[in-house]
């Protein structure tokens, strides 16, 4: 088993803001810019409503601790797993599989655009550099606010406007290295420009990062992650440009568009000495060289729109409209498949690798009424559509063979899963009621109507005799399906504190993609997949003060079915009832001459009911691990210090599969300057060697097709 140092770097950033600032000024900001009760935020409600308001637990991440984050070497996934209570620990790799809040999916938004779709890729946090985010806002629990794939919660990551004014810019470098090789550096630099006057407000931001190799704790080179791809050798580009309007006092409209490039761009990869064996063909032996070169590379693309309006006196509402579009394509790492070569007597095996495609287009309206001083309500109507299709790249077999594997040239393509169209339509309604000036009620309902339309399929193996394909039509069909969501709480606001109870429902639907084109048995039209429905309740309590901020919530989730992967890795809906409950928490003290220390917590347990009526932990493939983080940290008016550590407990399951957790440590120090900011980090200050969680679970997932090692990143 190959371990991973993830790894120990030095991480020597330059942050330069070529506008004039006053840097002690911003400094001294900084320190007030944690999170308040009267701090606005739209992910609990959809619109802007104080925190103190909101009967749930909310976390807000600021831009400073986004950027403290990144300065330590971090990417999105990793920064929000430690910076948000019940959030997984990140996977490290491309992927974000198994990375759960509260031990279910989570939905990802940015600026209200949902990154989720009905095929679970795991890659909506492989979508933005935290160059252009302004802040994060997660809402924890089982939600229906934005439609599916909610049943552990919302991140909503909102992004960078225009400061108005005078041109301003701003200039980010970073290098990243962990001095085991000339080839192991991260390279990134970031450019914004923005500006604007009293009715418009502009910026543009680029971001362009280049990976080179990753090695582990004995500098040896890390096998890439031939599953789900990961970050090696790897160039980023991030292109987001947002235009704000002010059409008139009580109207605005908010525009960006956003181009994301990610993927493969080296020339090292893994060669496979045996593949020319008889009678059978097989992985051992392998190792990482030179000469790589296929017809198609790992790589996340993505093009997004999003359109903004609101009137702040329609009809004495507010209003709000949002259009969008998310167009991503996603292509995967050749994998090997084994095939019977008759001719020749052996097992061969096959490369391929797929692309999957997914088109997002929808409209949102609210309407948010406050009908007097103590009661509001807030209704509307979602509409969405989404196509996907994907298809399977194969390679000549014969080409891979005499090279091992390196040199990948198509040989044909075939659709990977069925074509299909997922049209959703929703209603909602939402109401807040104050009984008291302190104690408060809310109360909302999510209707949801979603048709499924699947083409018809051609499912193509091996003859069984030699290398011939053939095909197995597999009809296509429709159906549809309902769901009503609830959600009631209670809050009651001691003014420096809050504590409320909370019951909300959210709803997943099982991947269309690898439910329909298993086989000619299972009919679409006689087969509609079913909203799995999450309940959940939650005892919560947060406070603030001057020095002190602080937010808990016991929480209990459950559902009567659950989606499982078979052998062959499509999905099956079993009738079984899982739970998950647990506590999440953080605690930040602000100390007197620029003294802070906190951390968060997460326990949590995942369960599934067996045939015979028994609790039992459930499947290590995809149950969080509880987590634990904390700092210490120092600022002044130009200096900011930071030691961090995160720890991933160890998980076993009712089978005996195990996921050995870790700890770590980072490191960060800035400097500001009248140029700008200067950092330098230290990530994985203790040099710990270690399998990450995801590489851990690649084996369970993927041993039937080869040595472990392979798929232990």
């Amino acid at each position: 088993m190959i371990k991973i140092n993830y790894f120990k770097a030095l991480v020597l950033p330059v942050i330069t803001c070529l506008a004039v600032s006053d840097v002690q000024a911003q400094a001294e900001d900084k320190a007030s810019e944690n999170m308040t009760m009267d701090q606005m935020v739209v992910v609990g409600s959809r619109t802007p409503t104080a925190i103190s308001q909101i009967p749930g637990t909310v976390w807000v991440i600021e831009s400073d601790d986004i950027q403290q984050q990144a300065d330590s070497g971090a990417d999105l996934k990793t920064a929000l797993g430690r910076l948000v209570p019940g959030l997984d620990l990140a996977p490290q790799g491309r992927t974000n599989f198994g990375q759960n809040l509260r031990g279910r999916s989570v939905q990802v938004l940015i600026d209200g655009v949902s990154m989720n779709g009905s095929r679970g890729l795991s890659r909506q946090f492989d979508s933005i550099d935290l160059f252009n985010v302004a802040r994060i806002e997660v809402l924890s629990g089982a939600s229906s606010l934005y439609g599916g794939s909610a049943t552990g919660g919302i991140i909503n990551i909102i992004t960078k406007s225009g400061d108005g004014g005078n041109l301003s810019f701003e200039t980010q470098a970073q290098l990243k290295s962990g001095f085991n090789s000339s080839d192991d550096l991260q390279k990134q630099l970031a450019q914004s420009i923005s500006g604007g006057g009293e009715s418009v407000n502009a910026r543009l931001g680029i971001s362009y990062t280049d990976n080179e190799r990753f090695y582990d704790g004995n500098g040896e080179e890390i096998f890439p992650d031939i599953t789900q791809t990961d970050l090696q050798d790897n160039r980023q580009i991030d292109v987001l440009g947002r235009v704000d309007f002010a059409l008139s006092d009580n109207q605005s409209l908010d525009l960006t568009a956003q181009v994301y490039r990610s993927g493969f761009k080296g020339n090292r990869d893994v060669y496979f000495p045996n593949l020319t064996d008889a009678p059978v063909a097989n992985l051992f032996g392998a190792e990482i060289r030179d000469g790589f070169d296929s017809d198609r590379d790992p790589a996340t693309d993505r093009e997004l729109f999003n359109a903004q309006y609101h009137h702040a006196d329609l009809w004495s509402q507010d209003f709000y409209l949002q259009a969008f579009y998310r167009n991503e394509q996603s292509a995967f790492h050749a994998f090997p498949y084994p095939f019977l070569l008759a001719a020749e007597q052996r097992y061969a095996i096959q490369f391929a690798a797929s692309e999957q495609n997914t088109r997002q287009t929808g409209l949102k309206a609210l309407f948010d009424k406050r009908v007097n001083d103590r009661f509001r309500i807030s209704y509307g109507v979602d509409l969405d559509q989404e196509r996907f299709d994907a298809n399977q790249m194969f390679f000549d077999f014969r080409r891979t063979d005499e090279t091992g594997g390196l040199v990948q040239r198509q040989s044909g393509i075939e659709d990977r899963y069925p074509t299909y169209d997922v049209d959703g339509q929703a209603a909602y309604v939402q109401t807040d009621w104050h009984i008291t000036d302190a104690f408060k009620l809310t109360g909302g309902l999510r209707y949801q109507h979603t048709d499924v339309e699947v083409d018809d399929f051609i499912k193509y193996g091996y003859s069984g005799f030699d290398e011939t394909r053939v095909g197995e039509l597999v009809p296509g069909g429709s159906n549809d399906y309902d769901a009503t969501l609830l959600n009631l709480s209670a809050l009651y606001d001691f003014g420096a504190h809050q504590t409320w109870l909370r019951f909300s429902q959210g709803f997943e639907l099982p991947d269309p993609a690898k439910y329909y084109g298993k086989s000619p048995d299972i009919n679409v039209n006689d087969n509609p997949l079913t909203a799995i429905k999450t309940d959940q309740a939650e005892l919560g309590w947060r406070y603030m003060n001057d020095h002190i901020s602080t937010q808990w919530a016991l929480y209990y989730a459950w559902s009567d079915k659950a989606v499982e992967n078979t052998e062959d890795l499509s999905v099956i809906v079993v009738d079984e009832d899982t739970r998950d409950f647990g506590l999440e928490g953080a605690f930040d003290y602000y100390a007197d001459h620029g003294f802070a220390f906190g951390g968060t917590l997460h326990w949590v347990r995942s369960d599934q009911k067996n045939n015979t009526g028994d609790w039992k932990r459930q499947d290590a493939r995809y149950a969080s691990l509880s987590s634990l983080t904390t700092y210490v940290g120092w600022r002044n008016n130009t200096v900011d210090l930071r030691l961090q550590g995160q720890r991933a407990f160890d998980l076993k399951d009712a089978a005996g599969r195990e996921i050995n957790g870790n700890t770590t440590y980072d490191l960060v120090a800035s400097k500001d300057t009248a140029i700008g900011r200067f950092t330098v980090g230290i990530e994985n200050l203790l040099d710990k060697s270690y399998s990450t969680v995801w590489g851990q679970r690649a084996t369970l997932f993927y041993a039937a097709f080869g040595p472990e090692y392979l798929f232990d990143f």
